[in-house]
């Protein structure tokens, strides 16, 4: 009876929040907030916003960098598996991925921000013999430029390695050897038989997670913080702004902006579709035209190429907050520090073991609670024979698809109401809403595919269904489960809005003070952090590899 309880427990914590964060956060956006004074609708709150100032160049950076994120990403991550296809070495390329996903934006954020900024890494390698220069260049705008280019270089070198990923799994789903061998075989060039042939049949099943990458692209608000231009912001962050504001009447048009965002991710999911429709004619006419296609190989090279230097890019990232997080005196133009010291540890460690603790007991409570609630999910389906439709996976991804200024919001106003703000279980509940679908997401698969013989051959000798379940699925399942979890920690250490919004400001991360530290603070004590944020997911990771190993290190299957 309560394995039956398991999807509509996990959908109420799934749905309610987005329900009922929506409906608290569309009711200010038009008027109504009676603890604050509105009792009555009205429009005021969208003349306000449509009348602030910056509010046309807001709304307009907010399309282009989210769309031309979202498009960018899916062309890199495309030619690059288009690319490398028929290279065996490929499998090699997928160790660098987990360094990449395992850091939260900000983290990467920080990373790519100190990297290329005027007196950044970048200027530093080729100065002073290549450029002449022993200061920073002046008027150089390399970091939240007017035109959010920087933001968009940030949030690809995260969005990128997902997809790459999400391609990788999606491919294991069609006959990838077969299909390019026949596209050779009719006189196509590696990369271009792998575009006409498997892509199409790849797409589809990747769809979502792109559409996931354009509502994060659209509505991400602490990668924003730290790369985009900061008069006007993009839409999220000055709609987190107005929220943060001790002004009570900023409230309305905040709710009015975050609810606005909602309509700019609906309108890009419409657009994509409208898009893909165009590009699906066009791409059956360049299949059916046939011809090798010169143009399209090369192209895929070259964007595939970029793509492993956006990697590249990004390990360097995250190497540099590594030096900051160690560094003494580090002059201009020197490309390494002259000193090195660990003093800022020390000072430091009260503050951030405190921020390191809080992330990760947060984490720990929302994975343990999604690893149970995906695992009886999992388990209810195989009892009773269920086959989730394309509607449960759209609901399992409603919480990526909505933007998250778009209700949490009106979380926040709920967790007052019920005088939860402001603690460990708000956040942690909050947290859940965004690990439970990675989690669920990355063990379905291999506990739908487990081969049922094991549990057949159980119940044979007379074990029940909960000792089939203990004693010998989960045993089968050590290393995926520990993964799911590995990827569900990652995603609680990276998020900065639920935890803003949830802990009402009580609540410091490693994420949350990264971000409020990036406007100004020491760089060493913000390396600190960044290397702190990326140390905690790669030791999930890590674990994750190790212990089915140390475990079950007699059982050559299991290890």
């Amino acid at each position: 009876m309560l394995l039956r309880l398991a999807p509509a427990l996990t959908l109420l914590v799934l749905g309610a929040p987005i329900v009922l964060g929506l409906a608290w956060t569309l009711l200010p956006a038009f008027g109504y907030f009676p603890a604050i004074g509105g009792t009555g609708l009205t429009l005021e709150p969208w003349r306000v916003l449509f009348a602030s100032p910056g509010f046309n160049r807001a709304l307009l950076l907010t399309l282009t960098t989210g769309i031309g994120t979202a498009v960018l990403a899916l062309l890199a991550a495309t030619s690059f598996c288009a690319m490398t296809a028929h290279h065996p070495s490929v499998l090699r390329l997928r160790s660098a991925l987990p360094p990449l996903l395992a850091s939260p934006p900000s983290a990467m954020a920080l990373g790519f921000a100190f990297v290329i900024m005027p007196s950044g890494w970048l200027v530093r390698l080729v100065s002073p013999w290549a450029t002449g220069l022993d200061r920073p260049p002046i008027g150089l705008v390399t970091v939240q430029d007017p035109l959010g280019l920087s933001l968009i270089g940030g949030l690809l070198l995260k969005e990128v390695p997902y997809l790459v990923l999400v391609i990788f799994a999606a491919s294991g789903q069609v006959p990838v050897e077969r299909t390019l061998a026949a596209a050779r075989a009719l006189g196509q060039r590696p990369a271009t038989a792998w575009l006409k042939a498997v892509f199409p049949q790849v797409y589809p099943q990747i769809r979502l997670p792109v559409f996931a990458v354009l509502a994060f692209s659209l509505s991400v608000v602490d990668v924003a913080l730290i790369l985009a231009p900061g008069n006007p912001p993009p839409l999220a962050v000055l709609a987190t702004r107005w929220f943060s504001n001790y002004d009570l009447s900023l409230y309305y048009p905040a709710a009015a902006a975050a609810s606005l965002q909602l309509v700019l991710v609906i309108f890009g999911v419409i657009a994509w579709l409208a898009m893909e429709r165009t590009a699906t004619v066009l791409g059956h006419r360049w299949i059916e035209r046939g011809g090798r296609s010169r143009i399209a190989q090369g192209f895929t090279v070259i964007a595939g190429s970029t793509t492993i230097a956006l990697g590249a890019l990004g390990i360097v990232a995250l190497g540099s907050m590594a030096l900051w997080s160690v560094a003494g005196a580090w002059r201009f133009p020197d490309a390494l520090p002259e000193t090195w010291q660990l003093s800022m540890w020390r000072t430091q460690a009260n503050p951030i073991g405190g921020a390191a603790e809080a992330t990760a007991v947060i984490g720990l409570a929302s994975v343990a609670v999604a690893a149970v609630l995906t695992l009886a999910c999992l388990e209810n389906e195989q009892r009773h024979g269920i086959r989730p439709g394309l509607t449960a996976l759209w609901l399992l991804y409603l919480p990526l698809l909505v933007p998250q200024i778009a209700f949490l919001f009106g979380v926040q106003v709920a967790l007052i109401r019920l005088g939860l703000d402001g603690t460990l279980f708000a956040v942690a509940w909050a947290h859940l809403v965004f690990v439970l679908p990675y989690v669920f997401l990355t063990l379905a698969d291999p506990f739908r595919t487990l081969d049922p013989r094991y549990a057949v051959s159980a119940a044979a000798l007379g074990a029940g269904k909960w000792r089939v379940f203990f004693a010998v699925k989960l045993p089968l399942l050590t290393r995926p489960f520990l993964v799911a979890c590995a990827v569900g920690f990652a995603v609680s250490v990276g998020q900065y809005l639920p935890t803003l919004f949830a802990g009402a400001g009580r609540i410091a991360t490693l994420t949350t003070e990264a971000v409020t530290l990036s406007s100004g603070g020491d760089r060493r004590i913000l390396g600190i952090y960044a290397v702190l944020q990326t140390a905690l997911p790669l030791l999930g990771y890590g674990l994750a590899l190790w212990l089915p190993r140390l475990l079950f290190r007699r059982f050559r299957g299991l290890a």
